[in-house]
């Protein structure tokens, strides 16, 4: 929170879907030739109601939830609404209003999907989208407009355009314009639209209903009782009564809705540290036309990154399709990179390497290219053994089997700090962010080969905690010419409490000259590994 500037200051864009589950079921049937007539919302010039475009369907429909062993009306669409239905009815009062009623079964899971693929296609307007669902319900989002509305003519210009976009996808929306999100999100669901003035929200909220506020049902209930039943009425009393009585959340929610503080948004996706995107006239959809728009962005970044000394880490397309559909791909590399040529060459292979290829339906009009991560990158100095060159070359083979192949399926081994060997190297994507180098602890020599889990042995020893003389693995029998040991190691204590046994390790050596690591699990008259209470014996490597 924190106060709202005077000369500079955020724009928000709210959006209310009051028909999203209607609009929903439109869209599905559309996609499926469905027969039933549309029944778009065409908002009115000023905002402030929807009204139909297209014929009307002679049924209308609702969407049902039991509460309480009743069926209730959870959503409806345009006609419903029409006929006096209103959410929470139930369903037999609305059969009884209206006979032909045609009823669905509500589904908010899928409401909720619906309108992360409608925030999805928002992103072609600004990179700061929030789902917006003061009680729950998947209705709305909230769209950081700030610095943005210029690249569309103005914020009335964005808003128009916005919602003629939304319409021709079959979505009925307000949009309001304001300063502060609560703001813009109480005009807009109480059916008014527009742009609000910088400055304008106190007169703008004052007629709406304290219910507009966002406060619980008690507090509303004690304020028409008091006889403060509009915003105005709330802002033109003293806020230290209003806080004893109705404690401080009310005097926040009305200091934000008035506009006078301001919370920034919580965005789905997080803000790309630069971006290069082509708007199109002219939809396009052939594969070199999409390599050639990428081509080009990967210039314009590579140029931002250069005056900012960075290189990017994680790159993100994004390809917008005229039906409101967005396909994103990512790539990531194994240091910092700006080498324009090695981009474009790093997104064709990602590209080729699609299972699903880019479906452009009826074509892209928009492809976005972002840097969701960014290190400093200074110029390398080549030494004169090359190792440098070598250095670079071998992250340009990782960045490239890793977006052919998958990031998960090239990796390599990191060394940690810890004496256990089960837990002395682990595997992590070759591209990934290197992490620090773990110090090699000062230990006798490993076998290259580890067997996972340790294999059992059966092992005969001259004294009980002495190195073996005979053991038998794979039903082979090995006499041992020399042993070198023991080396104890003791289980990490913090992260496996007295749940592993000691362990005596040998390095030790057959009569055919082949070399084993073998250690006893257990001490004897102390600690018990095997199911008769003795310690046991196992084949933890090979040695060269």
């Amino acid at each position: 929170m924190r106060p709202l500037p005077s000369a500079t200051s955020t724009r928000y864009l709210a959006l209310w879907f009051p028909f999203l589950p209607a609009d929903r079921i439109e869209r599905l049937r559309r996609k499926r030739g469905g027969a039933r007539s549309s029944r778009c919302a065409v908002p009115a010039e000023d905002g402030s109601a929807l009204s139909p475009a297209g014929p009307l369907a002679s049924s209308p429909l609702v969407f049902v939830e039991k509460v309480q062993n009743a069926l209730r009306l959870a959503a409806l669409d345009r006609a419903a609404r029409r006929a006096g239905l209103a959410p929470g009815l139930t369903l037999a009062d609305a059969r009884a209003r209206v006979p032909d009623l045609a009823v669905l079964d509500h589904d908010p899971a899928a409401d909720a999907a619906f309108l992360e693929e409608v925030a999805d296609d928002c992103d072609r307007w600004t990179p700061l989208v929030a789902l917006d669902m003061p009680d729950g319900v998947p209705d709305g989002l909230m769209l950081d407009i700030t610095g943005c509305a210029h690249l569309f003519g103005g914020e009335a210009a964005l808003r128009a355009r916005l919602l003629a976009h939304l319409q021709r996808h079959g979505l009925g929306a307000l949009a309001v314009i304001a300063g502060t999100p609560d703001a813009a999100r109480a005009l807009a669901r109480s059916g008014k639209g527009g742009v609000v003035p910088p400055g304008g929200e106190a007169s703008a909220v004052a007629g709406l209903p304290v219910a507009r506020l966002g406060v619980g049902a008690e507090i509303v209930t004690g304020l028409s009782r008091a006889g403060l039943k509009t915003i105005g009425d709330l802002a033109a009393r003293p806020g230290t009564p209003l806080a004893a009585r109705f404690g401080m959340e009310l005097l926040t929610r009305l200091a934000r809705t008035l506009g006078r503080e301001d919370v920034r948004l919580v965005p789905r996706r997080p803000l790309p540290e630069c971006i290069a995107e082509r708007r199109f006239a002219e939809p396009i959809a052939r594969t070199s036309d999409i390599e050639a728009t990428l081509a080009l962005l990967v210039d314009d970044l590579a140029l931002m990154l250069e005056a900012r000394g960075e290189g990017g880490r994680a790159f993100e397309a994004g390809f917008f399709r005229t039906d409101g559909a967005v396909r994103r791909l990512r790539i990531e590399t194994a240091r910092p990179l700006r080498d324009g040529a090695a981009l474009a060459r790093l997104w064709r292979e990602r590209i080729e390497a699609l299972a699903d290829p880019l479906d452009p339906g009826f074509g892209f009009d928009l492809v976005r290219l972002g840097v969701l991560r960014a290190e400093p990158l200074t110029p390398a100095q080549v030494s004169l053994d090359g190792r440098a060159v070598e250095e670079e070359e071998v992250a340009a083979l990782i960045d490239r089997l890793s977006v052919r192949l998958g990031r998960e399926r090239v990796l390599r081994f990191l060394q940690r700090d810890t004496h256990d060997p089960d837990r002395a190297s682990v595997l992590v994507p070759a591209g990934g962010a290197p992490a620090p180098s773990a110090t090699p602890p000062d230990v006798l020599a490993r076998p290259l080969t580890l067997f996972d889990p340790p294999q059992p042995v059966e092992a005969l020893a001259e004294v009980p905690d002495g190195p073996p003389l005979r053991f038998r693995w794979r039903r082979v029998v090995h006499e041992v010419a020399r042993a070198e040991g023991p080396e104890r190691l003791a289980p990490e204590w913090w992260r496996q409490p007295a749940a592993a046994p000691t362990r005596d390790y040998y390095r030790v050596e057959n009569r055919e000259g082949r070399r084993f690591w073998l250690f006893r699990a257990g001490l004897y008259g102390r600690e018990a590994a095997g199911p008769a209470g003795q310690p046991r014996w196992f084949l933890h490597g090979l040695f060269p």
